[in-house]
């Protein structure tokens, strides 16, 4: 058996990292695609490979001739590349088709070893290698019967958003006996050049044969193995997270990009924390069904958007601005703050960040990182402060203060001219009712007091960028309004706000869900042998790790069972002690992490 790779291509998308080299020169982690794809072959003991070569042909060429691989390399050059596509690049490949069974790659791939063996292990002649159809997926697809015959071929123009649930992305990977290269593909190949030119792709000749015959070429689903199609930088970029060098550096790719799940999607993530029970089926179809309009329109601007906030969560329009996330509204507050501003320690670090004038910390010190309304009042009291950041509860500890206790901290702040911001973006979680300060009446009395809430946290929406602060000090409030754009909100977001009213008790319910699954997670994380979970009103649960297995060995074991963690041992305040942080998740999934810490803690397969 042979192999035959496409590598003629300019690559125009990747811009600079194909200025002077082709597509398959570009590094994934610090090696070359051909570097790899090479070594793959040579493993499969094949006889040769033929390599159409094309944009840059001279630089590849010499890289391979340096590189020496231990597979006979042949060079197929294609001198128009600009002017064609891929179908050229294989008709000028086409005699070599004929002499022997062929594996053809797409050389802008990336894929697990085992990928190649699944096509050669299948006694079937004649496979195009496919996989389930996720929204990352670009290009042809097909779809297939039960037995795996393929009934058509969707190119990308004739692609239809709305008719995926039965679609599998083909990889550009195919298995072609001699056979039926000389007796079909070529043939077919070379009436289609002749008929449509030049300019044109591979995959419209095998439609041809598939609606002739649809039993002549066969589907070789995939089943979970990793691969990727890298056409831009933004590719390139999650292909460097889905093949790391080793373990560490797989969380720590992983870990920086802050979200973008979609693009992993067999990737549970415990580590982001949004509410996992809302919003519901019916309101995600009431927004879907409006998207079209929404995203054509522009959204409303500010004033609009105070209103529906106000309205939301029952407060005066003069006392709240709405933020893209709290995000915009830290930064913007952080900015109009000055003096020395007081921190708590362990906690959420944006605050912290964004802030650059003189900052007074106090380390939480009680058993779990826990503190009350005394332990701030004394130790900041001995101190000058124009500020005060509290986050109730706390992230990542999930220290929880009542709401008696946050009141108290706002009389004494008020006592001494301290602005207190106050952060209840976790507190809709918490047991306790009548929990918020959102209020009209102690804003207007305490214009010390600024509350700001994560609507994308409490609201599992974090897509959406939502965000609220509120404060009876109308002066700040105007100078942190002047801070955000008009258009700071999205029509999607703007038009969620619009209809939360609808849904307020559903919201109410997911509440209850979670805080009952946040027990029922809680007992079972006791269970573990190795972990010692703390108490958490929020919608996650930190523990300590207690085997001698790190925080940092554990987020890499689970992440290669494709599960993501916070590990806390790097944050200020934990002085490496071996903490994570564990979102609440649906049951199954929960269920799912819970046996994953029992297979790699209490002195099995772990790190020390």
């Amino acid at each position: 058996m042979q192999a035959i790779i496409l590598a003629a291509g300019m690559g125009k998308r990747l811009k600079e990292y194909t200025k002077n080299n082709t597509k398959c020169m570009v590094e994934v982690n610090g090696t070359p695609l051909i570097d790899r794809v090479l070594r793959q072959l040579t493993a499969l003991h094949l006889d040769r490979v033929i390599l159409v070569v094309g944009y840059c042909a001279d630089n590849l060429i010499r890289h391979i001739e340096a590189l020496s691989p231990d597979i006979p390399v042949q060079f197929v050059r294609n001198d128009v590349y600009e002017k064609t596509n891929n179908i050229y690049s294989l008709w000028l490949a086409s005699e070599y088709l004929t002499e022997d069974d062929t594996l053809l790659l797409e050389s802008d791939l990336i894929f697990e070893d085992d990928v190649l063996k699944l096509l050669l292990d299948d006694h079937r002649p004649n496979l195009a290698l496919v996989d389930k159809y996720e929204s990352w997926m670009d290009g042809t697809c097909i779809k297939t019967n039960r037995k795996g015959d393929i009934l058509d071929f969707i190119s990308g123009k004739s692609f239809s958003f709305s008719e995926t649930s039965d679609l599998y992305k083909t990889v550009n990977i195919y298995k072609f006996s001699k056979e039926f290269s000389a007796q079909q593909y070529v043939p077919f190949l070379n009436a289609y050049c002749k008929a449509m030119g030049n300019n044109e792709y591979y995959e419209q000749v095998l439609k041809v044969i598939s609606i002739l015959d649809s039993s002549t070429i066969r589907a070789k689903k995939l089943t979970g193995q990793k691969w990727y199609e890298i056409d831009d930088a933004q590719d390139l970029d999650i292909a460097c997270t889905l093949f790391p060098n080793d373990s560490a550096q797989h969380l720590q790719l992983i870990s920086t990009r802050y979200g973008g799940g979609w693009r992993y999607p067999d990737l549970i993530d415990f580590c982001y924390l949004v509410n996992p029970f809302y919003p519901s089926d019916r309101m995600m179809s009431e927004i879907i069904s409006n998207c079209d309009k929404l995203i054509r329109q522009y959204p409303s601007g500010m004033r609009v958007n105070r209103i529906l906030a106000s309205r939301n969560f029952n407060i005066s329009y003069d006392t709240v601005v709405v933020g893209n996330g709290a995000a915009e509204l830290i930064s913007a507050l952080m900015s109009e703050l000055d003096g020395t501003v007081g921190f708590i320690r362990p906690t959420f670090e944006e605050y912290y960040n964004r802030y650059e004038g003189d900052k007074e910390v106090f380390f939480a010190s009680g058993p779990d990182y826990t503190y009350d309304a005394d332990a701030i009042i004394s130790y900041f009291g001995q101190r000058k402060i124009s500020a005060l950041i509290l986050i109730n509860p706390d992230n990542p500890s999930g220290n929880y203060l009542p709401t008696s206790e946050v009141r108290r901290l706002v009389s004494w702040a008020k006592e001494r001219g301290i602005t207190l911001v106050y952060d209840e973006s976790f507190s809709d979680f918490a047991d306790e009712e009548n929990h918020s300060l959102l209020d009209n009446a102690f804003l207007a009395e305490n214009r010390n007091l600024v509350v700001i809430k994560s609507v994308s946290k409490s609201h599992g929406v974090p897509g959406l960028r939502l965000g609220i602060l509120a404060t009876g000090n109308t002066e700040l409030l105007s100078r942190i309004s002047q801070r955000v754009a008009i258009w700071n909100i999205n029509s999607l977001g703007e038009f969620y706000m619009q209809i939360f009213e609808k849904y307020r008790s559903v919201y109410e319910s997911s509440l209850k869900t979670l805080r009952k699954e946040r027990s029922r997670m809680f007992k079972a994380l006791s269970g573990v042998d190795g972990l010692r979970p703390i108490p958490s009103q929020a919608n996650f649960i930190t523990a300590e790790i207690t085997d001698g297995t790190t925080a940092e060995a554990l987020a890499r074991a689970l992440l290669e069972d494709g599960l993501l963690i916070k590990d806390l041992s790097p944050k200020e305040g934990f002085d490496g002690a071996q903490y994570i942080r564990l979102a609440i998740r649906n049951a199954k999934e929960n269920d799912l992490l819970v046996q994953a810490l029992k297979k790699h803690l209490g002195g099995q397969n772990n790190e020390k």
